[in-house]
């Protein structure tokens, strides 16, 4: 793991097109990084995309989840089985139906036009205002059923006892939320916010299979910018120097997150 991180690093120092003579630059690939507009335009838009990996598939991981704890029989497991699905299947396949569902003539199009709302039609991954939110919503879609397992097992560790307290004291499901079953799953809620924290930012297989970072550079990403500035463009210098820089931020907020967390168990 270490020696192709420090070629990596070695390599951001340099101008290299991968085959021929490597010229030393210093740290210019680096300044790059935080004045190239579309460089950190894809810093940008990872850091974006949080909201849709992150935060809301844990609010509703939340939410369904109290639900579901409620829920007992063959409907609960067939929910919590539906909602875990999109975790099992292959990302590039899921993106692929979900380029068809946003495409002209998708289903999403389709039922907007049926309930008289076809004014709001649009192709979504080609719009440059909706591409990126619109990927993100994939995102929480695979995301959700991650979250809901990890955040059902956490409240089977929950002393039973609090609940039927919190019943007894007269408490809505909003607060018995608040009161009992968020205290209780900090540490899971924890691990959902680190796991899909870096799964924002290091995304690939989503945007390359769908929008290959388009229209124009709206949806482009860290992770397809280092492949194309490597690959496609022959840039191996400034790749190395995003990818040892994304390196450096999702260490940080990773870092950050177990950190806080520890000094609230303590």
């Amino acid at each position: 793991m270490l020696f192709p991180l420090g070629t990596a690093a070695q390599y951001s120092l340099y101008d290299w097109d991968g085959i021929g003579q490597a010229e030393f630059i210093g740290l210019s690939n680096y300044a790059a990084v935080f004045t190239d507009p579309e460089l950190y335009g894809s810093i940008l838009h990872s850091l974006a995309l949080i909201v849709f990996f992150t935060v809301l598939p844990i609010l509703i991981a939340v939410a369904a989840a109290s639900v579901a704890r409620r829920v007992s029989g063959r409907f609960g497991a067939v929910g919590r089985v539906v909602l875990f699905i999109p975790q099992v299947l292959p990302l590039a396949a899921s993106a692929l139906a979900w380029n068809w569902v946003y495409s002209s003539n998708g289903v999403i199009n389709q039922i907007l036009e049926a309930v008289g709302l076809g004014a709001l039609a649009r192709p979504w991954l080609g719009d440059f205002d909706t591409a990126l939110p619109a990927l993100g919503l994939v995102g929480t879609w695979v995301g959700v059923g991650f979250c809901l397992v990890l955040l059902l097992t956490g409240m089977a560790k929950i002393d039973p006892s609090l609940f039927e307290a919190a019943a007894l004291d007269g408490a809505g499901f909003f607060r018995e939320l608040r009161s009992v079953t968020i205290p209780g799953i900090r540490r899971e809620i924890g691990v959902c916010v680190t796991v899909t924290v870096i799964s924002a930012l290091q995304t690939f297989d989503l945007v390359y299979m769908t929008t290959r970072g388009g229209p124009g550079v709206s949806t482009m990403v860290p992770g397809l910018q280092i492949y194309q500035l490597a690959f496609t463009k022959f840039q191996v210098g400034q790749s190395s120097a995003l990818g040892i820089v994304l390196m450096v931020i999702v260490v940080a907020i990773a870092a950050t997150l177990q950190a806080i967390l520890r000094e609230r168990d303590e």
